[in-house]
């Protein structure tokens, strides 16, 4: 391998430089930008003046209710949606990944969710969480359990918004797995086999190892993803955060701020806070996975 050179060096950088002026424009001046913005104490936004800067927006997050709710809410919404949607796609996977009759079938049918508008899927996830004519309750009175109110009920708002999102999780998420499984050599199910160990054998002992890498990246990218919701609580409640904001996540709040309050400043604090709250799980995940995983 030939070491680079002052000319290779500027032949390289004069092709990634449409890519990276755009990658600079659009993406690290505004993170820059919106970090600085976190900082400003007092600032007039018609004449762009800063009068100082400082603390001021953290502070004002750790006294802000609301603040307290989204964190609460966004914490019992990653718990409830990443284990049960990783659970359930690594399931599904396992099946569609065996000699069962319409296969291809069935793998269309779970990933139609993943490209479906999350607008469109909301519509009809409105109608199965309805009091009175939804399928949801219809299916719970054949058990002898009363209606529930959903989509109306604070109660019920939360976990509403978790049934649905691991539904919605479920079609990329198999696709991974289904990747994953393809990968495993079939060679050691088959000694597996001829040494007469049983299903449950060889996919805890030969599967699961096997798997970890991919269950690996797909435990971060759907962490990332669930502390980032947005678009479902936005659809699912018609443009608001639940009923008495039972819903609001943090994305939802630095929405409210931004877009609805303007207030810009408070927004990008909490941004960050986000940021950082993802950064420290990813980077735990990280370090959980170089002792588990297996290359």
């Amino acid at each position: 391998m030939e070491k680079p050179t002052l000319t290779s060096t500027l032949k390289a950088l004069l092709y990634l430089a449409p890519a990276l002026a755009v990658l600079i424009t659009f993406t690290v001046y505004p993170i820059l930008q919106s970090l600085l913005l976190s900082f400003y104490a007092d600032y007039d936004y018609f004449r762009d003046i800063v009068y100082r800067y400082g603390l001021d927006n953290y502070r004002f997050l750790l006294q802000d209710p609301d603040f307290h709710l989204a964190l609460r809410n966004t914490a019992i919404f990653v718990l409830g949606v990443v284990p049960a949607s990783i659970a359930l796609s690594l399931a599904v996977a396992f099946l569609l990944n065996s000699r069962i009759r319409l296969r291809a079938f069935f793998r269309t049918v779970y990933f139609i969710p993943t490209v479906t508008s999350i607008v469109a899927v909301a519509i009809v996830w409105r109608w199965i969480f309805h009091s009175d004519y939804g399928l949801m309750n219809y299916v719970l009175s054949l058990f002898g359990i009363s209606p529930i109110h959903w989509l109306t009920d604070p109660k019920w708002a939360l976990p509403s918004l978790i049934l649905f999102s691991i539904w919605k999780s479920l079609g990329y998420n198999i696709v991974l797995f289904l990747a994953g499984l393809a990968s495993i050599p079939e060679t050691y199910h088959q000694a597996a086999r001829i040494d007469q160990a049983s299903a449950w054998s060889r996919f805890w002992h030969i599967t699961f190892p096997l798997l970890s890498p991919t269950t690996f990246f797909v435990s971060i990218v759907s962490i990332i993803g669930a502390f980032k919701v947005f678009d479902e609580v936005y659809a699912l409640f018609g443009g608001s955060p639940g009923p008495l904001k039972s819903a609001l996540t943090l994305v939802y709040y630095i929405y409210l701020k931004f877009y609805r309050e303007q207030d810009y400043a408070v927004a990008s604090a909490a941004a960050y806070v986000l940021f950082l709250i993802t950064f420290v799980f990813t980077l735990i995940q990280l370090y959980i996975g170089k002792k588990r995983v297996h290359y």
